[in-house]
């Protein structure tokens, strides 16, 4: 079989919404790499939050923080980072409307001062969202088992910025600020979002994984890409194939050439059986 190009999302594909890795997604993805695929993480995590556990299964590369940061087969193709000056501007700006945040590097997850108490409901609301059992016991700490408390807050290595919405005018209001990068949201749908994100104009999950096909002479009709969120729908669109897991939203769904299982009922597995990938 000619080599395919697989790119898995993390969250909700590779790993359930626990953090939990299932064996059949290892089982599945070193089989695949032995049948002579390539296979890709794309993410909205910058490095410094794919932990050892993830990046232990050995991937043939990694696209993070939504498409600033590509890399295949030990060689960064492309890493693009926000100014000193823009970073500073957006940390300034969150600051002065006393926004809890955390700054997205590949070198760590940097929080803002009061980020951990400001963000204790955020992450038990986020874990509900996901519907993940004992959401109410989960902390930021849990969460984010390798942030930063106490580093500096002004740099010049940042992929992105997440930040703690206190109302959906806070993700307005940003937009209004920054014309001139990416603003988003997560967490949540619309007006229920929890949080803000912001990050380069001229990034996407798409436009890194043209850029490593690019590099590789290969041709999209070769790739296959995973997703659960709506934020994976172009990503999918993109793709010759776009898989769509079973625990995905209804948006995904809809659109996807197939539907796979959930992550914990070998959802990854048994796509890579469907399409050929594994014997």
């Amino acid at each position: 079989m000619k080599t395919k190009y697989i790119f898995l999302d993390v969250d909700g594909i590779l790993v359930n919404y626990s953090n939990e890795l299932p064996n059949s997604a290892i089982t599945a993805i070193k089989s695949a790499q032995a049948n002579g695929h390539k296979v890709y993480t794309v993410t909205g995590r910058s490095k410094a939050e794919m932990y050892d556990y993830i990046l232990d299964i050995g991937f043939d590369g990694y696209i993070g923080g939504n498409g600033n940061y590509v890399e295949s087969d030990d060689q960064v193709l492309l890493h693009q980072l926000m100014t000193a000056e823009q970073e500073r501007r957006i940390v300034d700006w969150l600051q002065e409307r006393k926004l809890e945040f955390y700054l997205e590097s590949n070198n760590g997850l940097f929080a803002s001062e009061q980020f951990e108490t400001q963000g204790e409901q955020t992450v038990i609301d986020y874990a509900a969202f996901k519907e993940k059992p004992g959401a109410k016991s989960v902390t930021v700490r849990k969460v984010f088992p390798e942030m930063i408390f106490d580093g500096e807050l002004y740099r010049d290595d940042v992929n992105k910025i997440s930040f703690i919405l206190n109302d959906y005018q806070d993700y307005l209001d940003a937009v209004d600020v920054f014309p001139d990068l990416k603003i988003g949201t997560w967490g949540g749908v619309g007006e229920k979002a929890l949080f803000g994100d912001i990050a380069l104009d001229n990034i996407s999950k798409q436009t890194a994984i043209a850029t490593l096909l690019d590099h590789y002479g290969a041709d999209k009709k070769d790739t296959l890409a995973f997703g659960d969120a709506k934020v994976d729908i172009p990503m999918l669109e993109y793709c010759g194939i776009g898989v769509a897991m079973g625990n995905g939203g209804e948006e995904i769904k809809v659109m996807a050439d197939y539907i796979t299982d959930t992550v914990d009922n070998d959802g990854l597995q048994k796509a890579f059986q469907h399409f050929g990938l594994t014997d």
